[in-house]
């Protein structure tokens, strides 16, 4: 009837600008004097917006719309009986009432950056990565610094009973600066840098002066170097922005009164008091983020605030001026859109190619916070987001190895993501905030326990690790040949493991680095920069045997076919994969099958090949059709024309058979065949049998029609699938 993911059904595919016509195709079974509306609905209405029926065209029902604002929408279909359908999981139509389609519509001016479009992104904590040695001065003397770099973060709370997050390792700028010509030899385009202003406490998330970098980073000037530096190497720099809140031991707000007798908390009559949310002012009781007393809320709607953050000279274009790319906003969904507006129009206003994402751990398209739907992608707030969801399915298909649940969460993401931020949204596996992928992927689930179990199983077994490296290799490839931007959580390529804050942010293994897996991911990073197809080309699914995943990437220059298998068992590879050239593999994949934990990238011969091998192909095919049509036509003048149903129905797949049917006491059946890797479909009913659907080009196997006669045959050979009819006097035992 109706599949939003089907070219045939709705176009173009998913998300809209405001103002592009669309159409919508529905389909009945023949016969059916019914007719289809169109329900649409705003986000937030319970009255449809629209309601019109769709106008017959031949053997369908077709509806052109141009929805003309951007917002979230939905619908849904009505039959003229009053009949509703709803939106089933792979998006067709299901009878009742149900979850409906999403419809995003989004500006038609929406535009991203293009310098960041499929770069490989680099998540660094700064703390972590490098200390480059030279002297810091004006730190603290509240700060704990380790004395050894391979030391374990600390982990459990002080005498007092409070976790502080003041141990340190004396990561810097200059390290990171030192260490950018490996950075750049691995493929990374852009850096992300967690918090790297004034803060007391490791992860900088409680921001104690937005104008100064932290001592224990270094100086403005150095952050001027490290931007110099990378733009030397192609690399852009993105900061974290931390706007929701401030430390309360801040210039801002100064409760511990390290600021002297200033500061929100302090003095009533400070300039900075109207920037917090105050209970009760004059109790001095104050809102804080998620009930941290050390973070106090900011007022994101206070005047001065605003100034202070998107002004002329205000935090955001500051720090672009002086060398940054582009902002990661923490915790956006706490921003209210007016806000995050304002935050982009700064930022393009001082780097009309400055990048802007959000912290969204949800589908962004459809979000929402605080009794609002979000308007994060629909051209005038956000780029595009860290891209959670998928991280999720991708770690799901590894460890479960469903990819047909895989393949349509993903498709359920593009289809609603805008396409414009397709090529910037944010892959990660790993982050500060949640497991590393290998702990996730090879260790024991950690399931929300606490800080003390995961200390005792932070360290992996052997055989923990193998697994979760494997794991995380077939992982990385597919972020690095999926759309958006590929990140990297640093010391993920060096083999670094650890469950959550603070297991998560150990220091980067210098010297002691998994090279064999840092080349690999380097390989991975050179095929796709190297190979626009990868990076920015059209993404096509294909059928494939039900525990892999494999999909098409292609463009003007190449096309590429990518099957991962994180089953222990082998798979068939899909067709399309086993005309092409292998250029990269994990695990081991052969010209036909796929072994377990396996991965294979083929590169499609260039067009002249490819016209050449697939007129090669219909030639043998066309002489197949006409052979077996002879054949066919020989065995029925030498059998009686009784119409004898006395047969065995033999299904042979590659060259063996997988089942036989003695069909006078058949039962009435659809087979499908994707447990073999072929899209395919057989019926047995009334004690016949036939192909009913294929994914072939031509259909020839579905064209032949209903076999009920021994020495009848049917052959679908592009999938090298065939039923024949064999005398049935002898009933063979049915085959696995």
């Amino acid at each position: 009837m109706f599949n939003s993911l089907l070219a045939e059904h709705k176009t173009p595919f998913g998300a809209v600008a405001a103002g592009e016509e669309m159409t919508l195709r529905f389909t009945l079974p023949q016969g059916d004097p019914r007719t289809p509306s169109l329900l649409l609905y705003r986000a937030g209405q319970p009255q449809p917006l629209l309601h019109t029926p769709l106008c017959r065209q031949g053997d369908a029902f077709t509806l052109r719309y141009t929805p003309q604002e951007p917002g979230l929408y939905y619908y849904g279909f009505r039959l003229s009986d009053g009949t509703l359908l709803h939106r089933a999981p792979d998006g067709s139509a299901d009878y009742g009432e149900g979850q409906l389609w999403q419809l995003t519509v989004y500006d038609k001016a929406y535009d991203i950056p293009q310098k960041f479009a499929g770069q490989v992104m680099y998540q660094i904590f700064p703390d972590r990565y490098y200390n480059s040695g030279r002297e810091k001065t004006g730190v603290p003397a509240d700060r704990r610094l380790h004395r050894d770099w391979r030391e374990e973060p600390q982990s459990t709370p002080d005498a007092d009973g409070v976790f502080r997050c003041n141990d340190y390792f004396g990561g810097d700028l200059p390290g990171i600066t030192e260490k950018l010509p490996e950075l750049a030899a691995l493929g990374v385009g852009a850096l992300y840098l967690n918090p790297i202003f004034e803060a007391h406490s490791n992860h900088r998330y409680n921001t104690a002066d937005y104008l100064r970098i932290d001592p224990l980073l270094g100086t403005e000037q150095d952050f001027i170097t490290l931007c110099q530096r990378a733009h030397e190497h192609g690399i852009k720099i993105i900061l974290d922005g931390v706007f929701n809140h401030t430390g309360s031991d801040s210039l801002y707000f100064n409760k511990e009164g390290r600021y002297g007798p200033g500061g929100a908390y302090r003095d009533p009559h400070s300039p900075y008091r109207s920037w917090y949310c105050w209970k009760d002012a004059a109790a001095n009781m104050y809102e804080s983020w998620w009930g941290f007393q050390s973070l106090p809320k900011l007022n994101s709607r206070d005047e001065s605030w605003r100034e202070f953050l998107c002004g002329e000279n205000g935090i955001v274009r500051h720090w672009l001026r002086l060398g940054a790319d582009g902002w990661r906003l923490d915790v956006v969904d706490e921003y209210p859109d007016e806000l995050v507006r304002m935050i982009r129009q700064a930022a393009r206003a001082e780097k009309p190619d400055a990048l802007i994402i959000g912290e969204v751990w949800e589908d962004a398209s459809c979000k929402e916070a605080y009794g609002e739907h979000r308007q994060y992608l629909m051209g005038h707030e956000l780029d595009s987001v860290m891209n959670y969801p998928l991280r999720q399915a991708i770690l799901d298909f590894l460890l479960r190895g469903d990819g047909a649940a895989f393949r349509l969460r993903l498709w359920e993401l593009l289809e609603h993501y805008p396409r414009p931020c397709w090529d910037v949204m944010m892959n990660l596996l790993s982050s500060h905030d949640v497991p590393r992928a290998i702990t996730a992927l090879g260790g024991t689930p950690m399931q929300h326990r606490d800080r003390d179990w995961q200390r005792a199983h932070n360290t992996l077994t052997v055989a923990q690790y193998y697994r979760g490296r494997q794991l995380f290799m077939l992982g990385t490839l597919m972020t690095m040949t999926l759309p958006g931007m590929p990140c990297l959580y640093y010391g993920d390529e060096a083999g670094l493991v650890g469950y959550a804050d603070p297991f998560n942010r150990g220091t980067y293994p210098w010297g002691r680095e998994d090279t064999g897996l840092r080349e690999c991911i380097r390989q991975m990073a050179a095929l796709r920069n190297g190979n626009s197809a990868l990076s920015a080309g059209e993404l096509e699914p294909l059928a494939c045997a039900a525990g892999m995943a494999a999909w098409r990437r292609r463009d003007e220059t190449g096309e590429f076919i990518i099957c991962v298998n994180p089953g222990e068992g082998p798979l068939p590879l899909p067709d399309a994969a086993k005309y092409g050239e292998t250029v990269f593999t994990i695990g081991q994949a052969g010209e036909r099958r796929l072994e377990g934990q396996s991965a294979v990238i083929r590169r499609i011969r260039e067009k002249e090949q490819n016209m050449q091998q697939n007129e090669k192909r219909t030639k043998i095919i066309l002489w197949a059709v006409v052979a077996a049509a002879v054949i066919g036509c020989a065995l029925w003048l030498l059998l009686p024309h009784g119409g004898t149903t006395d047969c065995t129905a033999e299904i042979w797949i590659d060259g063996q058979m997988v089942r036989g049917i003695y069909l006078p006491q058949a039962a009435d059946e659809v087979i499908s065949l994707t447990e073999y890797g072929k899209e395919v479909q057989l019926e047995v009913k009334n004690h016949r049998i036939a192909f009913i659907s294929s994914d072939c080009p031509d259909k020839v196997c579905i064209h032949n029609g209903w076999l009920s006669r021994e020495g009848e045959q049917a052959i679908c050979l592009p999938n090298r699938v065939s039923v024949t009819l064999t005398d049935g006097s002898t009933v063979p035992v049915e085959l696995n």
